[in-house]
């Protein structure tokens, strides 16, 4: 049975990896899970330098899901290729490093950095919010993503994943207007902007008001969404947004995407990634397929 994919010229050992943000660099997981079971460890976004986060409360629970508003907080590249890199590197995986910044200088400061690390791909967090624009997010205006990918190409020595916001009226042309900007491979979707009130307190749940809203409610727009995707663009696509079981995965797969990334599922079993690796394979040998590409894009009208 081949569970091997090929994402922009990086074989995975499987299609299941861990979206940014959920999962830290791996050490706190390290006792739940062994990563060398993942095909790649995404991190938690990496600025050029140290961001302190959002005020608290930063998470809610929701219907279905949660909410967040942690504010990209971490520990700036330097102490990040100091101590994540090595500790990463030590398990038969692959590392997705995810960047964020404020502004294309940041970001390109970042890529450049991570040129000369042992790392395998990059993801670039285009939700971000672009101050010298505003405050509007990258990845929500096309010309601006497109130049933002440019921009990264330009010093990026690993492969570049673009990950796409799903708070625009149009995911395709998002992905599109990457596409045409260099990127190697998309990943989607990132969080949903939404707000929880406390009734009893009569405030905000969050003290940012506003949140990323994630879990299993928001699947079904993935799904949507990855599928959008595929029939746009040619470049690979790591589909993510409610996964909670292989059954989730291998849905999203159908869909378009070539891989698959788990997040907040991870919070409330932290053996769910290896889970569903294995759930994929197990379905392969059911339906009686020999690779895991053939789930890919294999869904019919």
């Amino acid at each position: 049975m081949n569970m091997k994919v090929n994402i922009a010229g990086v074989e995975w050992k499987n299609p299941v990896t861990v979206a940014s943000g959920t999962f830290g660099s791996g050490a706190e997981y390290g006792e739940f899970v062994d990563l060398n079971r993942l095909g790649a460890v995404t991190t938690k976004g990496v600025s050029s330098v140290p961001w302190p986060g959002n005020p608290t409360p930063r998470v809610a629970e929701t219907s279905s899901g949660m909410m967040n508003a942690i504010g990209l907080q971490n520990p700036g590249i330097d102490l990040f290729c100091e101590r994540d890199i090595p500790f990463l590197r030590k398990y038969d995986t692959k590392i997705i490093v995810n960047v964020c910044g404020k502004s294309e200088e940041d970001y390109c400061q970042v890529v450049e950095r991570l040129g000369s690390e042992d790392v395998d791909m990059l993801e670039i967090n285009i939700s971000c919010p672009n101050v010298k624009e505003g405050g509007i997010a990258f990845g929500q205006n096309p010309k601006a993503a497109e130049a933002i990918t440019r921009a990264v190409k330009k010093y990026a020595k690993q492969p570049v994943i673009m990950k796409l916001s799903p708070n625009v009226t149009d995911i395709a042309e998002m992905a599109k207007a990457v596409e045409a900007g260099g990127a190697d491979a998309v990943s989607l979707i990132n969080t949903l902007t939404g707000m929880k009130i406390d009734i009893h307190r009569r405030t905000f749940a969050l003290a940012n008001q506003t949140g990323g809203v994630s879990g299993p409610a928001i699947h079904p727009i993935a799904v949507r969404m990855v599928y959008q995707t595929a029939q746009a663009v040619k470049v690979p696509i790591i589909g993510m947004g409610g996964i909670a079981c292989a059954e989730d995965a291998i849905e999203m797969m159908l869909a378009g995407a070539s891989a698959v990334s788990v997040g907040t599922a991870n919070f409330h079993n932290p053996a769910v990634t290896a889970e569903i690796a294995e759930g994929i394979e197990a379905y392969l040998k059911e339906m009686h397929m020999e690779e895991v590409g053939e789930l890919v894009g294999a869904v019919r009208a």
